[in-house]
């Protein structure tokens, strides 16, 4: 029995393995772009490894893609097939439980299958970064929180992936509203895995937080070897770097990295499809034109009204769809997801709460019916945490909400939504909140004909 870079054991006999696991381990905790080339290595060289086959299928749910599900299956069956021909300890079995749970519609139970491996084994960085992943999904930072600190004792100055944990810890102080403590962990991990974009990534949540746009350019722009290595979670950091130009009032330049990096590579992954959709919709909430823009978006969404994996991917292909105008396909979004909504598990709960809500909100914003558009809006916020992402990624549905307010002038209501908003920010006003509070200051002085 070997172990691997985080001290957790593995059932393989192989330096050369065991080195393109650690490859798999790494590069899934620094986002690198190597992790499916150490996986397919060691898949190849020994096809009896079940926890690799686990991974692939786990790591193709994250994806979040219809098509993928297929991949996840034949991975989970080739691992049990793997699993009866070689010796697993209770850790692997533990990643075959994961992914069986997922694949029957309960990624909670791929959950408590990672947290039962992590209370045996608490110096498995690996399985922590898969628990946080998927709790992330599902929207729950608090649980995100409550896992990391269980394992900060055991990943000791000693511990090869303490960098790691610490990112992981500071992402989930910053969604739990704890921005100092945030700033501080994430910084202190980054001096331990410098190339950690997840940990820079939560300091930079905690500028966009707290309204400290220069501090957040500079953590960027100083510390590029945290993220420059990165796997297209790299358009992401360009994404916060993006709203924090934003908060500067710098919206040129917000749109000029939209062009040159955000949307450099024209992927189909919701998670880029995001990041589009989203500043593209800031960018026009602030006045501005985006051109054709939403159109190679559209293209790519028109292609996801039937994928129904996450309702935040669904939520920002309906942004596109509404932004070019693709009407039937914006038919076919809300009738799936009122097919959607009716069927049982944890997923179709969301749809029906507060997707269908979230969803008629985005088409009457984009038909201009700004009332129906408020109230609609206004039904899905209780329940826009479930849909996953982080608060910042959600702000692009608040921002809708409180100018549909606006819009359709019901000022009071607008006010304590904004006010909450800027709760949240623990009581920061960044830009956009200070330029609604003005538009609302000028409709009081202004009633209505």
């Amino acid at each position: 029995m070997m172990h691997d870079i985080c001290d957790s054991p593995v059932s393989l006999t192989d330096q050369a393995q065991l080195q393109d696991w650690n490859g798999v381990v790494h590069g899934f905790l620094s986002h690198g772009t190597k992790t499916p080339v150490h996986l397919g290595a060691l898949l190849a060289a020994n096809p009896n490894f079940a926890m690799g086959h686990a991974a692939r299928g786990l790591f193709s749910l994250m994806m979040g893609r219809k098509e993928l599900w297929s991949v996840a299956v034949d991975a989970a069956a080739t691992a049990k097939t793997a699993a009866a021909n070689a010796s697993t300890n209770t850790r692997e079995n533990g990643w075959l439980q994961a992914l069986d749970a997922w694949l029957a519609g309960s990624p909670t139970g791929a959950i408590d299958a990672m947290e039962r491996v992590l209370i045996e084994n608490p110096r498995d960085t690996l399985s922590a970064k898969v628990s946080q992943a998927i709790r992330f999904i599902l929207g729950d930072g608090v649980g995100m929180r409550r896992s990391a600190e269980r394992l900060l004792g055991a990943h000791d100055s000693d511990h090869a992936c303490r960098g790691y944990i610490l990112g992981c810890h500071a992402f989930t102080l910053e969604e739990t509203g704890e921005y100092a403590a945030a700033e501080r962990t994430g910084l202190q991990g980054l001096r331990y895995a410098p190339d950690d974009a997840w940990g820079l990534h939560a300091v930079a949540h905690v500028y966009d937080m707290t309204a400290n746009p220069d501090a957040g350019i500079n953590l960027i722009e100083q510390n590029t070897g945290a993220w420059t290595h990165c796997n297209n979670f790299r358009y992401h950091v360009w994404w916060h770097k993006a709203l924090l130009h934003m908060d500067r009032g710098e919206l040129e330049l917000a749109l000029s990295l939209y062009d040159s990096q955000i949307r450099e590579d024209k992927t189909d992954d919701y998670r880029d499809i995001a990041n589009a959709t989203s500043l593209l919709m800031r960018l026009e909430l602030e006045g501005m034109d985006v051109g054709n823009r939403w159109a190679e978006l559209a293209d790519f969404s028109e292609n996801r009204t039937d994928d129904g994996c996450l309702v935040f991917a669904d939520l920002h292909y309906m942004l596109a769809l509404a932004g070019a105008e693709r009407g039937d396909a914006k038919v076919a979004m809300t009738a799936r997801f009122a097919h959607d909504a009716r069927q049982s598990g944890e997923m179709a709960g969301r749809v029906n709460d507060p997707g269908l809500a979230a969803l008629s909100g985005l088409n009457a914003f984009s038909e201009g019916r700004y009332n129906d558009a408020f109230i609609d809006l206004s039904t899905a916020r209780p329940a826009m945490q479930t849909i996953g992402g982080s608060h910042a990624q959600r702000d692009v549905f608040e921002r809708m909400t409180i100018d549909a307010g606006l819009r359709a002038g019901r000022i009071d209501q607008t006010e304590v939504i904004l006010s909450e908003r800027m709760s949240q920010r623990a009581g920061h006003k960044d830009r956009f909140t200070a330029t609604r509070f003005e538009s609302l200051a000028q409709a009081r002085r202004i009633p209505a004909q």
